[in-house]
């Protein structure tokens, strides 16, 4: 989606400078795993209008691979409007666009690492389905939960979320979506309800994230705005994961990389390169 955002920060009902930028969880992760210097593609659906060619220019800028994704000359470009204040909210106007038309027919076969969200499949019956075909397919998934309360209530959400993070070998959830969705108390408490994905990030905001029996801090940041710093921390994690680095070092690759979102307005902040993150370790 194009996304508008006041520049500086303040409530969107006092008008002013705005950005227009581009974002979206997945997307987000591509451009952050292209930056890190993985092989990246994204798969998805634009307008033919000024925002979709701006999401495919901006997009490929970072390295990404945008050739899987279809221009729909009847249905417009997705945007979404970010509201800082004591908490960001974020207002979404994307019923009816091009991405809500996505469907299982674009990806006929995968293979790899494949990124999802649980924002996807609450879009439209045919990106649930999208969403099936991937899981059901070959390819290795990493799934985050990404629960968005504008898209779909706690009841219906809840079980589909468990459903589909139950098939992903990959989960990232956070504990504050966990708690809403399923009443959780602590990580041990997603894994006991996620007991088949090989392995499950659960983030806890500014504190830290764990991955099993493995724990590491959060690292200081002067934020900026929050939004966007779940997906970067996803791509940092899952650079680990393809450079085979330990648990403690993917963690704490993920938090560097999440650094680099909450220090801007946008979702994609600038990276240094990877050799100096990884020295970072």
């Amino acid at each position: 989606m194009a996304l508008v955002t006041p520049d500086p920060p303040a409530p969107l009902e006092l008008g002013g400078p705005m950005r227009l930028d581009v974002a979206g969880a997945e997307s987000t992760v591509a451009s952050y795993l292209a930056m890190l210097g993985a092989r990246t593609a994204w798969a998805s659906r634009v307008g033919d209008d000024p925002l979709g060619r701006l999401l495919l220019a901006r997009i490929g800028s970072y390295g990404v691979d945008t050739s899987l994704v279809e221009v729909d000359p009847a249905a417009p470009t997705g945007v979404f409007f970010k509201d800082p204040g004591a908490e960001t909210t974020v207002y979404y106007y994307r019923a009816g666009s091009a991405a809500s038309r996505l469907g299982p027919r674009l990806v006929p076969s995968l293979s790899g690492l494949v990124h999802l969200s649980g924002i996807t499949p609450a879009l439209s019956p045919s990106c649930a389905a999208l969403v099936d075909a991937v899981l059901d397919s070959d390819a290795t998934v990493s799934f985050d939960v990404n629960y968005r309360p504008a898209l779909w209530p706690v009841a219906t959400a809840a079980p589909a979320l468990a459903r589909l993070a139950a098939r992903a070998d990959v989960v990232f959830v956070g504990l504050d979506e966990a708690r809403t969705l399923w009443g959780v108390a602590g990580p041990a408490d997603v894994r006991d309800l996620l007991p088949g994905p090989a392995t499950i990030v659960v983030k806890d905001a500014a504190k830290g994230a764990y991955c099993g029996d493995t724990f590491v801090p959060a690292l200081p940041v002067d934020v900026v705005e929050p939004v966007g710093a779940g997906d970067a921390f996803a791509a940092g994690y899952l650079y680990g994961m393809l450079e085979d680095l330990p648990e403690p070092a993917r963690l704490r690759l993920g938090h560097l990389v999440a650094g680099a979102a909450l220090r801007v307005t946008g979702d994609v902040g600038e990276l240094p390169p990877a050799d100096e993150l990884l020295g970072a370790l």
